[in-house]
């Protein structure tokens, strides 16, 4: 065990550059690898090592015009990838699934988990050159925090009650125990932002204690971004980014195949055969906890009758929408946002099937036969998004029920169509806990409660949930909420995605590709390098 422990130490250090082939190959020998095995095992491991330089031209999906550089605001992946490239967060999602530090070295919490203590790195600085300190942490934080505060990240953080600078450290206190607190600041809302005198944050400038510093934003269009050299982590091999936003899947396949772009995200799946008969392209398909989802707004009619929503529900046809529309890239949904990738998976939940008899048995309870209702989306949802919901309404028919699906453009979308459309297509990115999720898009007072849904005993278990160490209990809590958000929640959820994405040869990346986003959860401009 020992002797296997050491060589995937020295496979790592290998990779990294950190180690001379002597080295390595002194080290392999005294844990018993023949000379043979030692050469080899070198050549795969610091062949694919690291190299510096180059720009990297990304061709991203899902931009809008009206981003911005207010972490509050953040919604579209193309800002996502954008603040993962320029700012810092506390902690941060490591390429197996594992969490790790990125401002905050290292946490320790009391034993109700009710206060933790987050000790900050010493070399991290803005891109002015000025060091992060711990009033920078605070005033962050406190972006989301309070009344005021419009940010989408304000459910997440509304049981902290006292942030104590400490120096070196900041401790945060609770009002209940919570136990994924280290998880809940990987949210892409709530990166590290310069204070200002008065206790707010200068964020409209775009600075940040990031890999890379903005050089030039043309939001919803392009990006440039140099290496920000007093960066304080690894990596950050490329000299600079050019970024584009391409919301049509055909011309970000285009661009990468012409060779304009070095990588692309969220491919078109009907085209991806021809994508990889391409000998110029290597394709990367992660399985997540991304959600596609169909929140109806239950304060609205006909969705606020869950006889309603249960014959929606029963009307899909999951099976045939992974088949025809995800290509197999998926994994089955359940009408509650907890995926087989999260801890806590509750396998004993009973799955819903596509059954037009119960669906019309839910109509004709609900006294709305032949119902008639409008389904919103757009190009940039998914791969195929108007094509999924028309299959949608293909299977609803069997139940004698007439969806119409609407498309309107992608620019603007998730500000002016989701949360405001009765009924639409959404996709969410991977969160790495149930909690995270339930608290950003099912807690009652949460900003981003996709379809206004308020059921007490659901909220009262989610509190309850946040604050239990003991696994076995917490792990019976969201199999409850399960249940309850199956047969009572206003959310369909068809599927959820893998994340696909494509490079050309020549880009590489290490062995693990991060669950949490595209493009090795949005930090591909951190951990990728050209060879």
């Amino acid at each position: 065990m020992k002797d296997k422990m050491l060589l995937d130490k020295l496979a790592a250090e290998a990779k990294l550059g950190r180690i001379s082939r002597r080295d390595f190959m002194h080290y392999s020998l005294a844990a018993g690898v023949t000379a043979s095995a030692a050469t080899g095992l070198w050549t795969t491991t610091a062949a694919a090592s690291p190299k510096h330089g180059g720009t990297f031209r990304l061709g991203a999906h899902d931009g809008n015009s009206s981003d911005s550089f207010d972490p509050g605001t953040y919604l579209s992946f193309s800002t996502i990838f954008l603040a993962h490239a320029m700012r810092s967060y506390m902690t941060q999602i490591n390429a197996d699934g594992t969490l790790g530090g990125d401002i905050a070295t290292e946490w320790s919490a009391t034993p109700d988990a009710s206060e933790w203590t987050f000790k900050l790195n010493g070399n991290a600085t803005f891109h002015d050159g000025s060091k992060v300190t711990a009033n920078d942490v605070i005033a962050s934080m406190n972006h989301h925090r309070g009344e005021a505060s419009t940010s989408a990240a304000k459910a997440l953080l509304s049981g902290v009650v006292e942030l104590v600078n400490g120096g070196d450290s900041v401790t945060m206190k609770l009002n209940a125990g919570t136990a994924d607190l280290p998880w809940l600041l990987t949210d892409y809302h709530i990166p590290i932002c310069p204070a200002n005198a008065d206790g707010t944050i200068n964020w409209q400038t775009g600075m940040g204690s990031g890999p890379y510093k903005i050089e030039d934003a043309d939001f919803g269009v392009r990006y440039r971004l140099t290496k920000h050299d007093g960066w304080h982590g690894e990596g950050a091999y490329f000299d600079e980014l050019d970024y584009q936003v391409i919301n049509d899947p055909n011309a970000r396949q285009t661009a990468l195949i012409t060779g304009d772009v070095d990588a692309v995200s969220q491919l078109d799946l009907k085209t991806i055969d021809l994508l990889k008969r391409d000998p110029n392209i290597e394709l990367d398909d992660v399985p997540s906890a991304a959600a596609i989802t169909m929140p109806m707004l239950t304060d609205i009619a006909p969705f606020d009758n869950n006889d309603v929503r249960m014959a929606l529900k029963y009307s899909i046809d999951r099976q045939e929408m992974i088949d025809k529309i995800a290509y197999g890239y998926a994994t089955i949904g359940n009408d509650f946002h907890h995926s087989p990738a999260m801890p806590y998976w509750p396998d004993s939940i009973t799955q819903t099937p596509y059954d037009p008899d119960k669906a019309k048995f839910h109509l004709k309870k609900a006294g709305a036969e032949g119902l008639t209702i409008d389904l919103v989306t757009a190009d940039s949802v998914y791969s195929g998004a108007v094509d999924m919901c028309s299959l949608y309404a293909e299977s609803a028919k069997a139940a004698g029920i007439n969806i119409n699906v609407g498309r309107v453009p992608s620019d603007g979308y998730y500000s002016d169509t989701w949360l405001v459309a009765p009924w639409c297509a959404v996709q969410w990115g991977a969160r790495p806990t149930p909690d995270v999720m339930y608290s950003l898009a099912y807690k009652d007072d949460a900003s981003w409660n996709e379809s206004r849904w308020k059921h007490p005993e659901f909220n009262v278990l989610l509190r309850a949930a946040k604050a239990e160490l003991d696994d076995v209990k917490r792990a019976g809590m969201y199999a409850e909420m399960a249940e309850i958000a199956r047969t009572e929640g206003g959310t369909v959820i068809p599927f959820f995605p893998n994340f696909v994405y494509a490079r050309r040869k020549g880009l590489e990346h290490g062995p693990d590709l991060a669950p949490s986003w595209q493009m090795d959860g949005a930090r591909a401009s951190q951990r990728w390098w050209f060879s």
